[in-house]
């Protein structure tokens, strides 16, 4: 998703950002419960990437397959 395709309609006040290693991903997270919301994308910084389980009314297997990478194997590493 486009950096300026992203609107947070609740809760942005309680977001949390953490960022590591070339600080070029930027991960959101709740800071009352820890879960990830999204990310300013490593691959493509102009791009979020979204936790489809932190959407209300989204059931992730809906949309099977979903690509992901295990943080070990990144393909920005390769």
């Amino acid at each position: 998703m486009p950096l300026n395709q992203l609107r947070i309609i609740k809760g942005a006040e309680n977001l949390s950002i953490y960022s590591f290693g070339t600080h070029t991903a930027k991960h959101h997270f709740c800071k009352t419960c820890g879960i990830y919301t999204h990310h300013q994308r490593r691959s493509n910084p102009n791009e979020y990437g979204i936790n489809m389980g932190a959407i209300e009314g989204v059931n992730p297997s809906d949309y099977e397959p979903i690509r992901w990478h295990d943080g070990i194997n990144h393909p920005s590493d390769q």
